[in-house]
């Protein structure tokens, strides 16, 4: 499995015409994904939830998404199953802003807001749907239909460098270099607050949230063990408690959404970040410079995540290529506004 990379859950096997179903007497406060659950058993509870959240499930014409909805007897329900996504990614005309190209690779500056391949709510406009459209249908051939040539991910919201292979021996070379650990990756991230010591090793068994599958967290046993080293690089604010500061992390494993867990277990969460951290309370600002600063971290509509320094053994070359991405223009107008926190 590519490394950094989501598992999912859904079963989308099951697409098809629409399904009602008539709520009985015994059914009455039942919750609407265990209703729907027992009525349509063709489906996955977990394929039910997906279209519970996708606004699929009608009671009179209204939408209900909540899947805690209690049933009344006689409620109808109609659950509008969209037609199958075709079973292979499509190539789309979608910009690539490419690093690096060769014929056996392709190293891309991935910009926040892009998926790296097509999943649940994303069928399409993804990187895999560009890199086909840019390198031809030959990528499909390359490790696995699903996912051709990607080795390793970034989340959504997490913009910066990313490689992906072109042949089966690329894939082969890098899927080991990320195995072995042997890969170098940087990253900047701005976070609330400052850690208490200036670097450090984070070290933890990380694995998917018992209480929350689309979430991970640090876990006291069970899990993949997962590496961080951090280092604090500027702190933004009063020396002795920071608003916030910029951190460097450098992965010695590769975790789903381990930066993201790392820091938020260290009790600083990424600024922006809508499902680890929380945006925090801003002091009042006495300068218009400070106002600016507060309201740049607190409206941040990403994770303050950028993945900056990719190097790596190319798999024909024998060299070691090492790429670096400049900030984004939202990281870094977040930083220069940030700066502006008198210390």
């Amino acid at each position: 499995m590519p490394a950094d990379e989501d598992v999912s859950d859904i079963d989308n096997s099951q697409d098809g015409p629409d399904h009602t179903v008539r709520a009985g007497a015994d059914h009455a406060g039942w919750r609407l994904d265990r209703f729907l659950s027992r009525s349509l058993p063709e489906f996955s509870r977990s394929r039910l939830q997906q279209l519970l959240e996708q606004g699929a499930v009608c009671l009179g014409g209204r939408t209900i998404k909540d899947a805690n909805h209690r049933v009344k007897p006689e409620d109808v329900y109609t659950v509008a199953v969209p037609p199958a996504a075709p079973a292979l990614p499509q190539g789309q005309d979608i910009p690539l802003a490419i690093v690096h190209e060769d014929k056996d690779l392709i190293v891309i500056d991935k910009p926040a807001g892009l998926v790296v391949h097509p999943a649940a709510g994303n069928p399409d406009g993804t990187l895999v749907n560009a890199l086909i459209g840019h390198c031809g249908p030959g990528m499909l051939s390359i490790g696995g239909e699903e996912r051709p040539g990607i080795v390793h991910r970034l989340d959504k919201d997490t913009s910066g460098l990313l490689v992906a292979a072109k042949t089966e021996r690329a894939m082969a070379s890098l899927a080991k270099q990320f195995a072995n650990h042997t890969i170098e990756r940087a990253y900047h991230a701005v976070v609330w607050g400052a850690p208490r010591q200036a670097s450090g090793l984070i070290e933890s068994q990380i694995g998917r949230n018992p209480f929350d599958r689309k979430r991970m967290s640090v876990l006291r046993s069970g899990g993949k063990t997962a590496r961080t080293r951090y280092q604090v690089l500027e702190k933004f604010g009063p020396p002795e408690r920071p608003f916030a500061s910029l951190v460097e992390c450098r992965l010695e494993t590769g975790r789903t959404h381990q930066i993201r867990v790392h820091l938020t277990h260290l009790g600083h969460p990424l600024v922006g970040d809508p499902q680890y951290g929380r945006a925090r309370a801003a002091p009042r600002a006495k300068t218009p410079a400070e106002e600016a600063a507060f309201t740049a971290a607190t409206e941040f509509s990403r994770q303050a995540l950028h993945a900056y320094v990719l190097g790596f053994q190319h798999p024909s070359l024998h060299k070691t290529l090492r790429f670096e991405s400049p900030w984004p223009a939202d990281f870094a107008a977040l930083v220069a506004a940030l700066r502006g926190l008198s210390g």
